[in-house]
């Protein structure tokens, strides 16, 4: 038994340790020259000149402490999503207040309910309370509404919803969640994570669907809770900044969780100045929407399987195992996210990034698939 192991509380010992596979990093000195990280979900061309900007005029404050209530953030949010700032919550990223919602609604006895194959940070988060998550299977590679409606019983306080979904990119039907989030007992919450909003926006525009109706619910008073963050779109993942959308008096109890200046001064000024920042946010989903279709075709090319996104990334079945295919992507000087974390030991998630970097992942890629066998078939063959 370790030194500390009788010291740390039960959610500390129980929880496992989320890292990316060791195969994936490497010392300094066998990193490629040139790594294209598509592993990550990021914004390929970087913030707003606009935010860039902003963050340049607010370092020279750096000396004052942020304000703790994102006040002018805060507002411009509330206008620009047309809603009070009560119903406004800024937090250092989406994933701090995905932590503050479990800490404020969730204790030993308690649970939540998502999906499998789902955002990771849900479990981590109800872990860290001592509560249980209940994860209900696929359908489609996406949610299954009536399995988790099932899932619910009396000791359930939270729902996770991602909205698209990660790591599949899919997305749930706008008249199948409004029946869902109608069919909900009055102890849940649901938190209904659109971390990739805009993306999603932009497919359903060109798909000549409905996306979300998200804040139709907040409006409604429904306990829905809407994530956004700064990193995806915007570029500002960096800075770690997000909010939440909801009823006040839920996000007052939150705030009272959220840690004392958790969001800098320079993220503030940032974001407010991203916000509407409609240019940077088009070329960047434009781009996106039409590397994704480029990308899906040459992987399928490739006799892969490629779920339709609705994201910044693609969910892709290689049918053989997916830590050593990345691991021979990276030699090739490309990062993707193999997901055998997440359940899919033969799938990976890979960012849609630029048109130049997407080709050198199309070209690494094909490189991999016509050397064939994995790396430890070859060496065996070798050795022999």
């Amino acid at each position: 038994m370790s030194r500390f192991f009788d010291l740390v509380s039960k959610p500390a010992r129980d929880m496992g340790e989320y890292s990316p596979p060791a195969s994936l990093w490497q010392p300094v000195q066998q990193t490629p020259p040139r790594l294209i990280k598509l592993d990550s979900n990021e914004n390929p061309f970087g913030p707003s000149p606009r935010a860039i900007d902003a963050m340049r005029s607010a370092l020279s404050g750096s000396n004052s402490y942020p304000d703790d209530d994102c006040s002018l953030l805060r507002r411009a949010l509330a206008t620009h999503h047309d809603l009070p700032p009560e119903q406004v919550l800024v937090t250092a990223g989406s994933t701090a207040l995905l932590s503050i919602l479990c800490q404020t609604l969730l204790a030993p006895g308690l649970n939540a309910v998502t999906s499998e194959r789902s955002f990771i940070v849900y479990r981590l988060a109800v872990q860290a309370t001592g509560a249980h998550l209940i994860e209900t299977p696929l359908r489609d590679d996406g949610f299954d509404p009536d399995a988790i409606l099932g899932a619910i019983d009396g000791n359930t306080r939270l729902v996770f919803l991602a909205n698209p979904n990660n790591p599949t990119g899919t997305v749930l039907d706008a008249t199948v969640l409004d029946r869902f989030i109608a069919s909900l007992p009055a102890n849940v919450v649901v938190v209904l994570d659109e971390a990739y909003y805009e993306f999603a926006a932009h497919f359903a525009a060109l798909r000549h669907v409905t996306y979300s109706r998200s804040l139709d619910y907040v409006r409604q008073g429904s306990s829905v809770v809407v994530l956004r963050t700064f990193s995806k779109a915007h570029g500002l993942a960096g800075l770690r900044v997000g909010y939440g959308l909801g009823p006040a008096e839920l996000l007052a109890y939150c705030a009272r969780m959220r840690n004392t200046f958790s969001v800098s001064s320079v993220a503030q000024a940032a974001a407010l100045a991203a916000v509407d920042d409609q240019s940077h946010i088009e070329r960047v989903v434009s781009n996106n929407a039409a590397e994704a279709k480029v990308m899906a075709e040459e992987l399928f090319r490739c006799e892969y399987r490629v779920v339709p996104t609705s994201a910044n990334f693609l969910y892709c079945d290689l049918r053989q195992d997916a830590i050593d295919f990345a691991g021979r992507l990276r030699d090739e000087g490309v990062s993707v996210r193999p997901l055998g974390v997440w359940g899919a030991p033969n799938c990976i998630r890979v960012t849609i990034g630029t048109p130049e970097q997407n080709l050198f992942f199309l070209n690494a890629i094909r490189k991999v698939a016509l050397a064939g066998a994995p790396r430890q078939q070859q060496s065996s063959r070798l050795r022999s």
